[in-house]
């Protein structure tokens, strides 16, 4: 089917018209909408992520202008939607400009990409694969997306490493991980403890390396989040040496 006049707001339209209220309040609730929590204001419509792929894989191929049009739009399932559709190009593109496209329009709406499941469903696929291909620029972005001022920003350097992991790359979990580590934010303590116990599944003397010189100090949760994996007794130690 041609696809090709699909517009942003059409999509949108469709989007509010399968909405589903009751969900959408539970949605709301979950992903921590209300004043004073990390996705403050953040709307749903309460569509199902099943339902979102399913539209962007009948709705292929899409256009990366429509991508960053429905990256604006204030619902969360459009964003998601988008950041779906934008990982699968990125994945399909056969052209370096493409993809550096993509990435340019990816970097400047971060503050869109306003919640961990939103990250998470793009920036391995994304940011990931860009520090795969280009590890001197790649690492660089790593670098400064850590430093940044934005919580979703830090939240996209440390889980752009699955990817790198994948590829038996860990270098990166490694410095990010240390750069992140005393961050303030639980999502930060959770994103890094969930990179170091995938790190650790592929290469468990890296993940021992790392608590043997960071589980006295490191955050509880990011630690939790590490050992998961580890025998009983290798969990145990290295909780008696957490704080």
């Amino acid at each position: 089917m041609d696809h090709s006049q699909l517009t942003a707001q059409a999509v949108t339209a469709h989007f509010e018209s399968i909405g589903n209220p009751e969900r959408a309040g539970q949605m709301q609730r979950f992903f921590k909408t209300a004043p004073g929590e990390y996705a403050e204001g953040d709307l749903f419509l309460g569509i199902s992520v099943p339902d979102i792929r399913a539209y962007e894989k009948t709705h292929r191929p899409w256009r990366v202008e429509i991508l960053a049009l429905l990256l604006q739009q204030p619902y969360h399932e459009v964003r998601h939607l988008a950041l779906i559709g934008m990982t699968e190009l990125y994945r399909r593109a056969r052209s370096e400009a493409v993809r550096e496209g993509l990435l340019a329009s990816y970097l400047s709406h971060t503050t869109m990409i306003n919640n961990w499941d939103l990250v998470d469903v793009s920036a391995p696929g994304i940011v990931g694969e860009y520090v795969h291909a280009h590890p001197i620029e790649g690492n660089a972005l790593l670098d400064r997306l850590a430093d940044s001022f934005l919580l979703w920003e830090q939240r996209i350097a440390m889980v752009a490493n699955w990817r790198l992991i994948r590829y038996g790359e860990y270098e990166a979990t490694i410095r990010i991980a240390e750069r992140l580590l005393h961050h303030p934010h639980d999502l930060i303590h959770k994103a890094v403890g969930w990179m170091l116990r995938e790190m650790g599944k592929k290469q468990e003397r890296l993940l021992l390396a790392f608590l043997d010189k960071h589980a006295a100090t490191m955050p509880r949760t990011a630690l939790r989040y590490a050992i998961e994996k580890l025998p009983s007794d290798l969990r145990s130690y290295y909780l008696t040496k957490g704080k």
